[in-house]
């Protein structure tokens, strides 16, 4: 019998999708956003048509939804429901996994820890309370496990580890910082997990609870760790030259589509098959709504439509980083403290690595001559140095929700929503809906597909911990069977 599960704050479904692939089956899926959960529902519930048929979903009283195991709402209408919740609790329910939005808890936000979004972990921990899972995942970015040093209080991380040990039947608790690239997703992603187990079971299993965070990295055969692994901890799988990299996993995609063609000698064929798997990879897909007859083409590949002078700037950035000339130099023309001369003869040195003629990977031309690339960068001059070309032969930086963060490592040109997915490890059966990107304040409320990447949790990271959980658990129900002669 297949493990059940309830998924919240589950956006496009990333967490959903590495559970399913460990064996767990879905009961309910909570996600307030409507974009978001355009794509889960189409992913996991039934393929979407039309426009009309998910706005008519939306429409549903919550408890309709709730029989199609996705509710497009907030969490608190779903804990505010006599009939969803009474159905919950008599399902049984193995698992609760979810993350709460991490803006309030983001090194990068105001941490004001009694920002309304904080709330939201709380909301959590009633869900938990209220149906007493025999097993909980919580995940959230690093930045939830820092002290909220300015106002004094200890970080929500902390609080929620006690308030989990002291919930219903009481739960032990594991802290774990997880790098996705440690579990074959090639993306650079550390990230903060809360795994744990009802005391019941943990007693049963003769399972410790541990206030010691487990890191990923401790599992590198390299080193030479104290630190006796927990139990609850996920199995890192990739360290050293087996971490992928971003010509792993886009080493068949080009503008056009898939390439397949491997005689130019640019682009010889990896020996590792995360393409191929990412590729062709069927075997997520639940099977009422498991495709036939699949055609050989990419979804989500459509590319943003830069400027001429914009994809020269793209293949200037990737011809600094060939030399490894910081990106920044793009700003010494607009540099109001220097004088024309001292601009010139700053990039002279900064630029003293360069060989020439210098091409793009694309094979244009993009200089002849010192001069001429010096020309180059006083036309094209920009402050803004957060555009970067990703480095093939190295794991992708954390994905984000902004498209334009990085530039293809071949093609003048950001990425696609597609190429973002394969960073996720999301295959490519997997289809995103609802509009691509947004801007302006939009941004405060839409959740557009970039977004939906950028925030999800790697599918094949989420597989890994659902697989060491699935296997406590069906140890436990095993031994329960055998125990009471069922």
């Amino acid at each position: 019998m297949a493990l059940k599960y309830i998924d919240l704050f589950s956006g496009c479904g990333g967490l959903s999708l590495g559970l399913e692939q460990a064996g767990f089956e879905l009961v309910l899926a909570v996600e307030k956003s409507d974009m978001a959960a355009e794509t889960f529902y189409h992913n996991f519930i039934k393929r979407l048509h039309g426009e009309d048929e998910w706005q008519s979903y939306c429409s549903k009283p919550i408890e309709d939804q709730a029989v199609s195991k996705l509710v497009v709402n907030e969490l608190r209408a779903v804990l505010d429901s006599d009939q969803i919740m009474t159905d919950l609790v008599s399902q049984e329910v193995d698992l609760v996994a979810g993350g709460p939005p991490c803006q309030g808890f983001s090194m990068a936000g105001r941490r004001n820890p009694d920002d309304i979004r904080n709330q939201l972990p709380w909301q959590f921990l009633e869900m938990v309370e209220r149906v007493s899972p025999k097993a909980v995942i919580m995940e959230n970015v690093v930045g939830m496990s820092r002290r909220f040093e300015k106002h004094g209080k200890d970080s929500p991380f902390e609080q929620i580890q006690q308030i989990l040990r002291e919930t219903g039947k009481g739960y032990i608790v594991q802290p774990v910082l997880l790098n996705a690239m440690h579990f074959g997703v090639p993306q650079h992603r550390p990230r903060i997990m809360i795994l744990a187990l009802r005391a019941d079971i943990a007693k049963q299993q003769n399972m410790q609870d541990s206030t010691s965070v487990w890191k990923s990295d401790f599992d590198d055969p390299a080193l030479d760790t104290i630190m006796k692994k927990p139990e609850l901890a996920p199995e890192g799988t990739h360290f050293g030259d087996n971490i992928l990299t971003v010509r792993d996993a886009l080493w068949d995609i080009r503008s056009k589509g898939y390439w397949l063609n491997n005689t130019n000698e640019n682009y010889q064929i990896p020996e590792n098959s995360y393409a191929d798997h990412m590729r062709n990879d069927v075997s997520w897909m639940p099977t009422k709504i498991a495709q036939v007859n699949r055609k050989n083409a990419l979804t989500n590949h459509n590319l943003r439509n830069h400027a001429s002078h914009i994809q020269q700037r793209f293949r200037i950035y990737q011809i600094l980083q060939r030399y490894d000339v910081p990106a920044k130099v793009m700003g010494i023309p607009v540099d109001i403290e220097l004088s024309e001369e001292q601009k010139h003869s700053l990039l002279d040195v900064k630029l003293s690595s360069v060989s020439f003629p210098c091409k793009a990977p694309d094979g244009k031309l993009v200089a002849r001559s010192l001069k001429g690339l010096k020309k180059h960068i006083f036309d094209l001059h920009t402050k803004k140095h957060s555009q970067r070309p990703l480095r093939d032969n190295q794991p992708s930086p954390t994905v984000l929700s902004l498209p334009d963060d990085f530039v293809h490592p071949y093609e003048a040109r950001t990425l696609t929503v597609r190429e973002m997915a394969r960073f996720q490890s999301f295959p490519d059966t997997f289809e995103f809906r609802a509009k691509e990107t947004t801007g302006g304040l939009k941004r405060r409320t839409e959740v557009p597909q970039y977004t939906q990447v950028g925030n999800a949790v790697p599918p094949k990271m989420a597989h890994s911990v659902g697989i060491k959980i699935s296997q406590i658990l069906t140890r436990f129900k095993l031994h329960y069977k055998q125990s009471h002669h069922i």
